[in-house]
């Protein structure tokens, strides 16, 4: 059992809580909590911490047992978490890769495009809604919270497991690759000619959503094949982030139920 916080283990899961530098160079990323280990994939698993207090959960433990683990004593693991109130269980697990075509499978997919989003709660937000909606994976500019961000992960609610994303350098070039996809960006904008519910988006979608207090840049907003709006009442200019893009996402999924 791990007792001492100075153990070589525990520095290293501290580091990989609060670097992005080291997450990048090990290839590994840190999920806290219960359900984010029963969900996580077995083929992600590399390593897992189990508090003392955790050792007698049987359904946590007969899954734990099928992989390289540690014991941890109570007050080193509160140590290496990332939260106040630690719930017994961390796992290291391997990033990740995937290529752009794992994200465009679907004859008509659904896809997040994120600007210089820097809010980590609101990244995995859109992550985790984005399972609930169907979307097809989500991509991200190079200037966006790193999505192995330990308070990403947690957003996510384990839909990072599930939702393919990939990094790109920027909207524009994105809009390129993309090109005779069949696939049109719409993106949320004050000078929007339409409401977001009198377009259709039965075809290849793909929404753009900016940073939380800039919006779009000039570049990305020129690049969308339409602008839309969020209707707005009282003194209220714009939305959450991911609150804009939950209601999006919902628009197409009601539209393709329909």
């Amino acid at each position: 059992m791990i007792s001492s916080a100075q153990n070589t283990q525990v520095k290293n899961i501290i580091k990989l809580n609060q670097r992005a530098k080291a997450r990048r160079e090990q290839g590994l990323f840190i999920a806290e909590g219960r359900k984010m280990f029963l969900e996580a994939p077995d083929d992600w698993i590399e390593k897992i911490y189990v508090a003392e207090s955790m050792l007698e959960d049987e359904e946590v433990m007969t899954k734990v047992r099928r992989f390289s683990w540690e014991a941890v004593e109570n007050g080193v693991f509160r140590q290496m978490c990332d939260t106040q109130t630690p719930q017994g269980i961390l796992t290291v697990l391997r990033q990740p890769s995937y290529e752009l075509e794992d994200l465009l499978k679907e004859e008509k997919p659904l896809l997040m495009v994120l600007e210089d989003l820097q809010d980590p709660g609101n990244a995995g937000t859109i992550i985790r809604t984005g399972e609930g909606a169907g979307v097809s994976g989500v991509f991200l500019t190079k200037t966006c919270v790193d999505i192995t961000n330990p308070k990403v992960i947690r957003a996510t609610m384990g839909s990072v497991y599930r939702i393919p994303f990939f990094y790109v350098e920027d909207v524009v070039s994105l809009k390129q690759k993309l090109q005779g996809r069949g696939i049109r960006f719409f993106a949320a904008h004050l000078q929007g000619k339409n409401s977001y519910d009198r377009e259709s988006y039965e075809d290849g979608t793909a929404f753009l959503i900016g940073n939380e207090g800039k919006g779009l840049t000039d570049q990305a907003a020129d690049a969308a094949d339409c602008l839309i709006r969020i209707p707005m009442c009282g003194q209220v200019e714009s939305l959450n982030a991911a609150m804009a893009a939950g209601i999006l996402m919902y628009e197409v999924a009601r539209q393709r139920r329909g």
